[in-house]
């Protein structure tokens, strides 16, 4: 019976220590996001990816060129654009899709929240609005031919 307890626990260890390795695998590339200086918001979104294990710099510079650069159009546009491992992040997406994203790498520019919706990482407060996560499959995509890639409706 010690044998086959200990193997279980060994199991179940091993289990735990790989679900977790997998979450954070992706996680370890380094986001480059481009910001406003004095934009309040944007330094939680950032704080929200570090607390998901990402490691994020950070160019007060404005959004415009980079989200130009980019392809995304300003249709998607909201106040900070985010480039990790040749995807385009634009807006308050949650890590956990962005983790997904690079994960599953779908043929795409990138994946967007558009304006600035109450509840999003960065805009926490009393109100959550729903929301989608869009994915860009083109550059120069508008709002009305991205996908939806997640939904949140708290």
């Amino acid at each position: 019976m010690k044998i086959g307890k200990g193997l279980f626990i060994f199991v179940s260890m091993f289990t735990i220590h790989f679900v977790v390795a997998t979450n954070f695998v992706s996680a370890a590339e380094t986001v480059e996001v481009y910001k406003s200086p004095t934009c309040g918001c944007c330094g939680k979104w950032v704080d929200h990816l570090r607390d998901h294990g990402f490691t994020v710099n950070t160019h007060d510079v404005g959004n415009k060129e980079a989200r130009a650069r980019a392809g995304i159009s300003p249709t998607l546009g909201s106040c900070h654009t985010a480039l990790i491992d040749g995807y385009a992040i634009e807006g308050h997406v949650p890590a956990q899709d962005i983790i997904r994203l690079l994960k599953e790498r779908p043929k795409a520019v990138g994946i967007a929240v558009p304006d600035m919706p109450h509840g999003t990482p960065g805009m926490e407060g009393e109100r959550s609005d729903p929301y989608d996560v869009l994915l860009i499959k083109e550059k120069g995509d508008t709002r009305d031919k991205a996908t939806v890639f997640n939904r949140y409706r708290p």
